[in-house]
C-alpha cells in the first residue's frame, strides 16, 4: 500500500557497507525521477549515478550529514552509502527548479525504499568542490542535492512533537534516530 510506502521511506545515515547497488539500479530509480511531473514539462533536472567506491569515497567527504547532531560527522567508514545520485538542473532549461527537484528526490526514495534500500537527501553540500570532482561545467549545470544510498543499518522511529514544539531529531544510547512529527491537527488551518 502506498501509504506504508510514505511512511517507510525515512531518512538514513547509516548503511552495510557490504551491500553494494548495483548501477542498473540506480538508472531504475532515475527512470522513475524521468517520469514525475516538471515545471512547463522543462524536464531541466539531470541526474549523475555514482557507484564506484572510489568515487563515492570522494563525494562523501564534501557532504554534511546531520546538523541536528553536531557531534556526530557522519557514518563511519563500513557505515557509509554505497551509490549516490547527484541531482543537477540545467541551466539552458531553466534555474530555481526546487519543486522538480522535490518530486524527482522523493520519488527516487520511494524507488529505493520499494527496493529495500533507503537513502538521505542532502542539501548540505560543498557545491563547488562536487562540479570539480565530477567534472561538472558550472556554466551549464547546477549541482541542487545529493541522494545517499544504501541499504539502512540503522531504526528510524516517528515520535510525536514534544509540547516545546523542538523539531530537532536526535538519537538515543542505542543509535536509534527519532524525528518528531507533528499531529495533523497541528498541520491543518
Amino acid at each position: 500500500m502506498f501509504k506504508d510506502l510514505v511512511y517507510s521511506t525515512r531518512s538514513f545515515r547509516r548503511f552495510y557497507g557490504d551491500v553494494k547497488i548495483k548501477r542498473e539500479e540506480l538508472l531504475s530509480l532515475i527512470d522513475l525521477a524521468r517520469m514525475t511531473a516538471s515545471t512547463s514539462n522543462s524536464q531541466a533536472l539531470r541526474f549523475k549515478p555514482v557507484v564506484n567506491e572510489k568515487e563515492c569515497e570522494t563525494l562523501f567527504n564534501s557532504l554534511g550529514w546531520a546538523g541536528a547532531l553536531p557531534d556526530w560527522d557522519g557514518p563511519e567508514k563500513g557505515e557509509r552509502p554505497t551509490a549516490y545520485i547527484i541531482v543537477l538542473c540545467d541551466k539552458e532549461r531553466g534555474t530555481n527548479k526546487f519543486t522538480d527537484v522535490g518530486i524527482t528526490s522523493q520519488t527516487i526514495m520511494l524507488g529505493a525504499t520499494e527496493m529495500g534500500y533507503g537513502g538521505c537527501m542532502l542539501g548540505n553540500i560543498r557545491r563547488s568542490d562536487i562540479a570539480r570532482d565530477f567534472g561538472i561545467d558550472t556554466e551549464k549545470f547546477t549541482v541542487e542535492l545529493v541522494l545517499a544510498l544504501g541499504k539502512p543499518k540503522e531504526e528510524v522511529k516517528i515520535v510525536p512533537m514534544p509540547e516545546s514544539g523542538d523539531v530537532r531529531y536526535y538519537r538515543d544510547e542505542n543509535m536509534t534516530h527519532y524525528v518528531p512529527k507533528r499531529n495533523i491537527e497541528d498541520i491543518l488551518l
